[in-house]
């Protein structure tokens, strides 16, 4: 029986796959827990849209981070922290501080999950990772300054 996959469903496929399964299997689990639907005429057709629409908006997604990506690469924050007179820090520099640096001083709207750094203790320049979708990384410096009195 040929089925559409309306959920990824382990060992068997991802959403909006297209494949054959045996009866039993189809009509005992498949579709009562809503997992997959009959693939006949007018749901391949709907399937077929389906997809063209999700390549579309992944080249929308795929283009907008590009362009995110050549912004973050020639962008350099600076951050503000509290130093003791050896010039380590008090407290640490995390992603929520390099997210709102973004935003405050170049207007990028990005989400704090999204960015990874390693530990930061000291004053100096380091660089920070953002995903910015599936497989576009980009990589931001910062400079961590000492905080004026």
């Amino acid at each position: 029986m040929e089925i559409i996959l309306l959920q990824d469903v382990k060992n068997l496929g991802y959403k909006n796959d297209k494949i054959n399964v045996k009866n039993g299997y189809a009509n005992n689990y498949l579709f009562p827990n809503g997992l997959a639907i009959l693939a006949t005429k007018t749901s391949k057709i709907i399937l077929e849209g389906t997809l063209k629409q999700q390549v579309y908006k992944e080249q929308k997604l795929r283009d907008t981070a590009e362009v995110l990506m050549k912004k973050l690469t020639n962008t350099t924050l600076k951050i503000a922290a509290k130093v003791s007179s050896t010039g380590k820090i008090f407290g640490s520099v995390n992603n929520i501080q390099i997210s709102e640096a973004l935003k405050n001083q170049h207007d990028i709207d990005i989400d704090r999950k999204k960015i990874t750094i390693e530990t930061i203790k000291e004053v100096g320049t380091y660089k920070a990772t953002v995903v910015l979708y599936k497989d576009i990384i980009a990589e931001c410096e910062f400079e961590v300054i000492a905080e004026e009195k």
